[in-house]
Order: structure tokens, then C-alpha cells, then sequence
């Protein structure tokens, strides 16, 4: 009687281990150096408030990327690799499957084609806040940042609505993520000495009062 209650616990042990094993848990990593509430308060209070400008001399082409980051793989490829859950790739790195989590809808995606590759603070913003007096090189570095919160992987028409919004005029359609979304729009912008506007920085207020 021992013996087989020995071996029925064994068996229980082994399913519940197989189950854990099997189970698919959504990707949800996030790039590194979101700062706190209180840190994103105090470096959003130190921003330089100004009007945007200089819009009209825009181009993307000038904020080159994607880039070859390591190998064959660019920058694109590194995120949904960084970001993703048992991400496979081929041998010229691009991501044949995987799962990814969108943060700012909460959807999760099994095809790399309806992720893209979402610049937090848009390159046309970051343009018009003071990027269009950078040199190429350094617009290059902002544009293939892995080393900040500039770079997240997300549904693909979520990152065409936003466009290069600021968030007086989109915030992410999941709001229990606009307290995050706002630290690491402040930390982009912070870390990169970029300006803000007023309404911008209204707004990022706003989305703080929800940390």
C-alpha cells in the first residue's frame, strides 16, 4: 500500500511539473532604466520648457536605423529578441517565432509582422525638441538606443495611431501603463536634454498622478 501511494504522489508530482513546464507565460519584459515616480517627477520638473520647432526641415532618413547591432542581427531584431518570449530566429536573425506583449494594449502577438519597433519619444518629436541641432552620429545613437527606455516592442497599428504624437495628444490606450509610459517618455527626453512643451508637460503630470 506504501509502495503505490508512493508512486501515485510521484505521478501527481511529475503532471504538475509537466503542466508548469507547458505552460505559455506572455512575454512582458521592458526595456531597462525606467526611473522611479519620484525620480521621473524631479527630471520631468527639470526639463526646459519650450515651444517645438524647426518641424518643417523633418526627415527620418536623418535619424539612421535600423542598425547592425551585433552579428546579423539589427536593432529591430534585438528588441523582438529582448523583448519577446522563446524567440526564434533564422540564420539572418529575423524572427521566424516567438511571442511578444504589446504594453501599450495589452494584446500579445505570435507573428514579428504585426509587432513594431515603437520609438518612446518619436524621432520627429525628439526633431522638433531640440535632436535637429544634433550631429548624424548622435541622432544615429538616439535612434538604436538599447541602453534606455527609448525602444519597445508593440502592436503595429497602436504605433501607427500614435504616429509622432506627444502625450497632450495620445496616451497608450491601456491606461494602467500611462504611469510607466510617462517615466520613460521623461527619461528619454531627460537623458537626451530634449525640451518639453506645456501642454506636454501638463499632460505627463497628469500621467503621473496615476503611479
Amino acid at each position: 500500500m506504501a509502495s503505490r501511494t508512493i508512486r501515485a504522489v510521484a505521478a501527481a508530482t511529475i503532471a504538475v511539473v509537466v503542466a508548469l513546464t507547458l505552460t505559455v507565460v506572455p512575454a512582458q519584459a521592458v526595456p531597462p532604466n525606467i526611473p522611479s515616480y519620484s525620480t521621473a517627477l524631479s527630471r520631468l520638473n527639470s526639463l526646459t520648457v519650450a515651444a517645438e520647432s524647426n518641424q518643417s526641415s523633418y526627415n527620418r532618413s536623418l535619424f539612421p536605423h535600423w542598425i547592425t547591432v551585433t552579428g546579423s542581427c539589427n536593432t529591430r531584431e534585438q528588441v523582438l529578441k529582448r523583448d519577446g518570449t522563446n524567440v526564434v530566429v533564422d540564420s539572418s536573425c529575423a524572427a521566424t517565432s516567438g511571442s511578444w506583449y504589446s504594453p501599450f494594449d495589452g494584446a500579445t502577438w505570435t507573428l514579428a509582422s504585426d509587432v513594431d519597433i515603437d520609438h518612446m519619444v518619436p524621432l520627429a518629436e525628439a526633431w522638433r525638441s531640440g535632436a535637429h541641432a544634433w550631429t548624424t552620429a548622435r541622432r544615429q545613437t538616439y535612434a538604436n538606443d538599447l541602453g534606455g527606455p527609448e525602444l519597445w516592442a508593440v502592436t503595429d497599428n497602436v504605433n501607427q495611431a500614435k504616429g509622432d504624437k506627444d502625450p497632450a495628444n495620445w496616451q497608450p490606450p491601456l491606461a494602467s501603463f500611462r504611469c510607466t509610459y510617462a517615466r520613460a517618455w521623461i527619461q528619454v527626453k531627460w537623458y537626451y536634454s530634449l525640451t518639453v512643451d506645456s501642454a506636454e508637460k501638463s499632460a505627463l503630470s497628469g500621467m503621473l498622478a496615476t503611479c
